[in-house]
């Protein structure tokens, strides 16, 4: 009976999630199709095409995701200021699709780098409006199944994009630069979706035609210590993984097969998808940081199976503990933010706590290109084990220490 109770109270929540956020999500999810095509493959078109190191690979990347981040904090904080978070969110969008035609055009890696770099600005522009315009559309009392939907569709596109890939690279034999140039279509989806599908809501500033009081820095830092304690925890996280390209370049390395390489983000991001719903679920009833603590354990092990493993099923495993990591830490980190921030000032701090997690995975991925170029893919992920371990270590710590209060952050 508790669970039939149970099951129509997740149905319900579920019904009640507003029909923009619907759409939110599958903005979310084709623009990530067109992500992922072209990023379970970008690894291995750099290193085996265009001739770039593994350096510069982790270069890229850290500098394409650091630049998402510092970007988040401005998008956030003028979608704050504007209160209008739509229009930054079909910029963001825009920027994207338009810097998909550049990745099968490239000759060198600097044109790589390039679109990386438009396409994670474009990221920055529209994440933190984004996931502050699901707040906005979404009474409290559906928040948690609001952000679910919106990530379970959006990372329903992060496996359907290598699918498409893979079934790209069967129907061209092999040709990169004829899956990116596929990769254009759904992006242009996305943002034709975002603009003709979702409503924003008028705020009481909108009512009267005026612009929102600008924020003040002494406001921000005032957002209260739990905020900044998640910011801290999203940091420790941060240290201890990098870039997702290292797992494509480790599965090549153990001989799959160029044509699959895509299965590495279907492995890793199916298992987010299923992970992510019940972790997000099972916080709300025990300890949260217990799951965060399960995540980071996951991550150990991940690291393990990658470094010492050997052949293609000890690295697919290895990419699916890392999936499952993602699946019960990434939601919740974002779900954190939102119960610690100020409702009028969700977007700035979406912004605040990307940007430290972003300036770290730079240093996270710039460390692990290094490592591998000189001593070899296993003390990449030995490194990351060791820090993945050193977190661990510290939140157990801090959990004991502050046990009689479960939930300090």
């Amino acid at each position: 009976m508790e669970t039939d109770k149970t099951k129509a109270s997740w149905h319900s929540g579920i019904a009640a999630v507003p029909r923009a956020v619907w759409a939110l999500g599958l903005v979310s999810m084709f623009m990530d199709i067109s992500s992922e095509m072209i990023h379970s493959l970008l690894p291995v078109f750099l290193v085996g095409t265009l001739g770039a190191s593994v350096a510069l690979v982790g270069v890229i990347e850290g500098v394409a995701e650091a630049t998402a981040s510092i970007t988040k904090i401005f998008s956030g904080w003028l979608s704050d200021r504007l209160g209008k978070r739509k229009l930054l969110a079909v910029l963001g969008y825009g920027l994207g699709a338009l810097s998909k035609p550049i990745f099968p055009l490239a000759v060198t890696p600097l044109e790589v780098f390039g679109a990386r770099f438009a396409d994670r600005i474009g990221k920055g522009v529209r994440g933190a409006p984004r996931d502050a315009l699901v707040a906005d559309l979404s009474p409290p009392s559906i928040r948690g199944a609001a952000f679910g939907v919106r990530q379970s569709l959006d990372t329903i596109g992060a496996f359907t994009g290598p699918l498409v890939a893979i079934a790209l690279m069967l129907v061209f034999a092999g040709n990169i630069r004829a899956v990116f140039a596929w990769a254009v279509v759904p992006a242009i989806v996305a943002v034709l979706l975002l603009v003709f599908g979702v409503q924003e809501p008028r705020s009481h500033s909108d009512a009267h035609g005026a612009a929102r009081p600008p924020i003040r820095w002494a406001e921000v830092r005032g957002i209260g210590p739990a905020f900044w304690g998640v910011v801290a925890l999203g940091v420790v996280f941060t240290m201890a993984r990098f870039s997702e390209a290292f797992l494509v370049l480790r599965a090549q390395d153990a001989g799959l097969p160029i044509a699959l390489i895509p299965v590495v983000m279907v492995v890793m991001n199916v298992v987010y998808s299923l992970a992510a719903a019940p972790a997000g679920s099972l916080s709300d009833r025990i300890d949260r940081r217990l799951v965060l603590v399960a995540g980071l354990a996951c991550l150990v092990l991940a690291d393990l199976f990658l470094a010492l493993g050997d052949g293609v099923a000890s690295v697919l495993i290895g990419v699916a503990l890392w999936g499952l990591h993602m699946g019960l830490t990434q939601g919740l980190l974002a779900a954190l933010v939102v119960d610690t921030a100020p409702a009028h000032l969700r977007g700035t701090a979406f912004g605040l706590f990307n940007l430290a997690s972003g300036v770290t995975m730079l240093a996270a991925s710039t460390l692990a290109g290094a490592l591998w170029s000189a001593y070899g893919y296993r003390a990449t992920f030995l490194s990351g084990g060791l820090f993945a371990g050193l977190a661990l270590l510290g939140l157990i710590l801090f959990i004991l220490r502050t046990k009689s209060d479960p939930r300090p952050i």
